[in-house]
């Protein structure tokens, strides 16, 4: 049987055969035709797995930061006078000192990096163009970039300098020019991060990486691969491209390199992680993604289920996670044959703009969304939970409940983790996933190889490809399963489903590699900062307003104490989440007690009809205070327990 490095080859050619991949190295050779060297995997060491990964996410370094300068909007802490404290400004939009950025890295270095088996870095390690007096440039976006790598690197390498773990980047929107605004690749900025992250790059990504920014990593070779997405082709902000439809566009290209990959991945049997920077989000005022790439991704990952075990993104700054319907897909619209493809959702707006109160609208129409989860769904979830012998009219309750979400493990739905900044929106922070290793206790592990190494098979192999032809494209007259037809679009591939005989995903069943849970860490700035008369944690109700008003610091010069990164919850024993792991049934319980709603929950209209208008505002207010306790606990961590209770009850 033809093992890993023949299908990974026969893969690569199937994609240039096809058109995904544009090779300026192969492009000049024949098309029926294909001969070259099978490329390596890492080599392999004998280094234990821990089942723990780090996720960390945008630093925003900002090489002109100083202490106990002004939070002022367009000051950004560079000059003035005023709060902002020696690890960063908690609570305003001023971007991280490169102290907060070191101090960081030492702690992961002292606490966490020895039981860590890969890093997952979702981009934006550049600051913001917040002052005019210092605009950004190529340079400073790229120079705070390697900085920052050199750092990671230095961070998580043996004494001998050898990294020990893998370390998948992506990019962010704010890690090139103009801001938000990627253009087709090859490009500059994909030749000047080639050498920045050269050695997290594996040597066969190269040439995907050069044409269009992503590539994907063995972080357990023949087992779990991450693939780090380039988000910033699907980005609807992004106005040098054009969505996902068109073969001419990278988000097409994207797309079908990603399918062909998690279609190997299911040939070898291997699991994927997927990782980008700008996450699907879609409400009614904040779409982040063009349509047509949130149709296509929602679709593969609907057809891969049984490959993807989790997705991870940040740029958001809040802590949140998303469930995607798969009900929402509509294949014209991912095929771009419907007018929908260029009208839905059009509300976009920039997270790095997003006011306080964009924050809790976006918030509120995630609990929206979920207030409409099936309740009796819900309720045979409970009942298979609880093992509960059923009679023959409550198992035909129960097939009904089960229908509504995709079956008992809930595959009507997609997760998505989004994790908090290291930038000090709220408070800085960072989150270890934890994942089923049983049964890969003696599993090969990665391993750097050396820059001197030549590339060569690990088979010692010439494979030769002759006459492979293009796999047919749509299928005439057969229905999906909601049973719309077909688009005819020979440019939309649809996937098969996972076999018959497979059992569900990680993402949806406990096994191997399920994610088990994570612990969020944050760093309690105010505290240790130590700058604020009479605080000791958290500040009052004015939060993230971009300033500390005409408050002065208590310490000149600053005496900040020790720094330190400190549990702010975890799901393995948080007792108002109830989280038995972090598969899709468990949060589609946990959103399903967020999304209920208690009547006296609402603003009456037409309370109190006295002339006393301040004391009908305040009557409703008080009417309309939150009770629900896990949507309040849940709250509190999405803005990283920066927010007081008395602001969450009124959201």
């Amino acid at each position: 049987m033809p093992g890993p490095a023949f299908w990974l080859q026969a893969q690569t050619f199937l994609a240039l055969s096809c058109g995904v991949i544009s090779s300026p190295i192969l492009g000049d050779l024949p098309q029926k035709t294909l001969q070259y060297e099978s490329q390596p995997h890492q080599e392999l060491q004998s280094r234990k797995l821990n089942g723990r990964f780090l996720h960390i996410t945008d630093f925003h370094p900002d090489e002109f930061y100083k202490p106990h300068t002004s939070t002022e909007d367009g000051i950004a802490c560079h000059r003035g006078n005023g709060m902002a404290g020696t690890y960063g400004a908690e609570k305003t939009d001023c971007d991280s000192p490169f102290s907060l950025v070191d101090a960081t890295f030492q702690w992961i270095q002292e606490n966490i990096k020895d039981d860590i088996d890969f890093v997952i870095w979702t981009g934006d390690t550049a600051r913001h163009d917040s002052d005019e007096a210092h605009p950004r440039t190529d340079k400073t976006v790229l120079d705070s970039n390697k900085v920052v790598t050199d750092k990671i690197i230095k961070t998580f390498s043996s004494p001998e300098g050898k990294l020990e773990v893998p370390i998948i980047p992506t990019f962010g929107n704010n890690d090139f020019l103009p801001h938000n605004i990627m253009y087709p690749g090859p490009n500059h900025w994909f030749a000047a991060y080639g050498e920045i992250w050269d050695r997290f790059i594996p040597e066969e990504q190269r040439h995907s990486f050069q044409f269009g920014g992503w590539f994907h990593v063995d972080v357990i070779p023949g087992k779990l691969t991450v693939f780090s997405l380039n988000t910033m082709y699907f980005f609807d902000r992004n106005a040098a491209v054009d969505g996902c439809a068109l073969p001419s566009e990278p988000g097409y290209k994207h797309m079908e390199w990603l399918r062909v990959q998690l279609d190997l991945m299911r040939k070898t049997g291997t699991k994927a992680i997927l990782m980008g920077h700008v996450p699907p989000a879609r409400t009614d005022s904040k779409q982040n993604w063009d349509e047509t790439c949130w149709q296509r991704y929602t679709l593969w990952l609907q057809k891969y289920r049984d490959v993807v075990i989790a997705s991870l993104f940040g740029h958001m700054n809040i802590d949140h996670f998303l469930l995607s319907d798969t009900k929402d897909i509509d294949l014209d619209v991912a095929a771009g044959q419907s007018p929908a493809a260029r009208s839905i959702f059009r509300k976009s707006i920039n997270e790095s703009e997003l006011s306080a109160q964009g924050k809790e609208d976006y918030l509120l129409e995630l609990r929206d969304i979920w207030g409409d989860i099936p309740g009796s769904a819900i309720e045979v979830l409970n009942e298979e939970d609880d093992h509960a012998e059923v009679d023959t009219e409550k198992k035909k309750k129960k097939k009904n409940g089960f229908k509504k979400i995709g079956g008992k493990y809930a595959e009507r739905y997609q997760l998505s983790f989004i994790s908090p900044s290291v930038v000090p929106n709220y408070f800085p922070t960072m989150r270890v996933f934890e994942y089923n290793v049983t049964g890969l206790e003696n599993a090969t592990v990665w391993k750097e190889k050396n820059a001197t190494e030549k590339v060569q098979s690990t088979e010692n192999l010439e494979l030769r490809f002759v006459g492979i032809e293009k796999k047919k494209k749509g299928k005439k007259g057969k229905k999906g399963k909601e049973g719309k037809q077909k688009p005819k679009d020979p440019n939309l591939i649809i996937p098969d489903d996972p076999p018959k005989t497979a059992l569900p995903g990680p993402a949806y069943y406990p096994q191997q590699f399920t994610l088990t849970g994570y612990t969020q860490y944050f760093a309690n700035l105010t505290h240790i900062n130590n700058d604020q008369p009479g605080l000791d944690g958290v500040e009052g109700s004015k939060w993230h307003d971009g300033n500390h008003g005409d408050k002065k610091p208590i310490h000149k010069p600053a005496q900040p104490r020790k720094f330190q990164f400190e549990v702010e919850y975890s799901t393995f024993d948080d007792k108002q989440f109830k989280l038995k792991d972090l598969t899709v049934r468990s949060y589609l319980h946990l959103a399903y007690r967020m999304g209920q709603r208690s009547k006296n929950n609402e603003i009456a209209e037409g309370d109190g009809a006295s002339g006393d208008i301040d004391a009908d505002k305040k009557k409703k207010k008080k009417k309309n205070k939150e009770k629900n306790k896990t949507w309040l606990h849940w709250l509190n961590f999405a803005f990283v327990s920066a927010v007081s209770e008395d602001d969450l009850e009124e959201m």
